[in-house]
């Protein structure tokens, strides 16, 4: 009965370890790991924040339209008045009423400020539309950094599985040529020769899953996951290549959705209406003014009067800067050099992703045909393992041909697997210069 428990012990504990350990092996697809990244990425938050911040300062810049009230409430120690002539002669001290009290309660309205308070609202609204162009590039930035690491990580593992192939079969030929060697049909030198070649094989494993290691670390930390989180990739996403469509596309995608041509237009627009608030310091500014106060004693009379005194009043404000008139003109000149910049900085902006669209649909295009040639060599490649294995099995060729061929047959099926990963990879990068990722 004893040994019964331990058994059944030993087999919930390691039935409890596998489980464990399958928690942390998580089968990620791309789109899930960008819908990941869109909620769980620490940059992502921090201009999503940003974005928060910017919609703030546009509820700040419309409290301009709101009448300003202002209040002020007092109470003072008076201590007494002192009189003399104008030459200083004569002097005497006059009583005063001790306690003195002040309450002010003072309203206004701008009418007109010449445009600046719309202008001022129309600013901020394009920069918070900027700060969601800011989130909208680093959300790309990101989705491309992970898709960059997620392929590399599919090809490391691919390269992996190559290499595992390849010490295996070189573990066997290196026993059957120690039998030989037994026999005196080999020399050590051959022994040692594919001894040497067998720690190469393992330790560019090692390399291959140290950098499998390297690329998921920076998956998971970007991801926001458990640092013990292992990503699996998804195989089937090679199931189903993206279509070559025309270049022209492309370009006219960049031309509408790149982040960067938005914020550029919505630079001159912001330039432009801060040459329309310079401009509107030159006009004057009208407001409604109201008010009420409350004071006393009454000061102005000599002796004082100690009583309180309430009077109020309303009426139009106009206020107007003088200096304006020949300090603003440097300031519209200088607001318009800078549009003018902006404009011809959209101009080159333009020039240049339209040279990194192309570069990256060329390199989209090139890859399929990268695909089409190793498909052809291992086409080439499976033919020779065909005769080469026809020949060993005729006693024709020897143990060494017969690996080549395979070798070379295993690194064809890489090669095509790494083709179809490029047409992803330089896929994802078109739609990163085009603004579409």
């Amino acid at each position: 009965m004893v040994d019964f428990r331990k058994v059944l012990f030993l087999f919930l504990f390691s039935n409890c370890i596998l489980f464990l350990t399958a928690q942390n092996i998580r089968k990620m697809s791309i789109d899930e790991m960008f819908e990941i990244a869109d909620l769980c990425s620490r940059s992502v938050r921090t201009y999503r924040i940003a974005e928060e911040e910017a919609e703030q300062a546009v509820r700040i810049a419309e409290n301009a339209k709101l009448p300003a009230i202002e209040l002020s409430v007092s109470a003072s120690f008076l201590g007494d008045a002192w009189l003399s002539d104008r030459d200083f002669s004569n002097g005497q001290n006059a009583s005063m009423p001790h306690f003195g009290n002040n309450l002010a309660l003072e309203a206004s309205q701008i009418i007109y400020a010449g445009g600046a308070i719309s202008n001022k609202i129309a600013v901020s609204k394009l920069q918070y539309q900027l700060a969601q162009l800011d989130k909208e590039k680093n959300r790309q930035d990101i989705r491309f950094l992970l898709v960059g690491n997620y392929l590399e990580m599919y090809k490391l593992k691919n390269q992996a599985e190559v290499y595992r192939k390849n010490i295996e079969q070189t573990r066997k030929l290196l026993s059957d040529i120690t039998a030989k060697q037994v026999q005196g049909l080999a020399l050590k030198n051959d022994i040692t020769r594919y001894e040497l070649q067998l720690k190469s094989l393992e330790l560019a494993l090692t390399q291959i899953q140290n950098g499998i290691l390297i690329a998921n670390d920076q998956l998971v930390t970007v991801l926001g996951l458990p640092q013990e989180t292992i990503i699996d990739v998804d195989t089937c996403l090679l199931d189903k290549l993206p279509e070559l469509s025309g270049e022209l596309y492309w370009q006219e995608s960049a031309l509408t959705a790149s982040p960067d041509l938005q914020q550029m237009k919505l630079n001159i627009k912001q330039f432009h209406y801060n040459e329309k608030i310079i401009k509107s310091e030159r006009l004057p500014s009208l407001a409604l003014i109201a008010g009420d106060h409350f004071d006393g004693p009454i000061t102005i009379e000599v002796p004082p009067i100690n009583k309180n005194l309430n009077y109020w009043y309303v009426g139009i404000g106009l206020k107007y800067d003088i200096g304006s008139i020949y300090k603003s003109g440097k300031k519209v000149r200088q607001a318009r050099l800078s549009m003018q910049k902006a404009v011809e900085k959209d101009l080159l902006l333009q020039e240049n992703i339209h040279m990194n669209v192309k570069e990256a649909y060329i390199r989209f295009r090139e890859a399929f045909t990268v695909y089409d040639t190793q498909e052809k060599s291992l086409e080439l490649a499976e033919q020779n393992y065909k005769v080469v294995n026809n020949r060993y099995l005729n006693d024709l060729a020897l143990i060494t041909d017969m690996l080549d061929a395979s070798n070379s047959k295993l690194s064809a099926e890489l090669q095509v697997v790494n083709a179809r990963i490029n047409i992803l990879f330089n896929y994802y990068k078109l739609k990163k210069a085009s603004g579409n990722l």
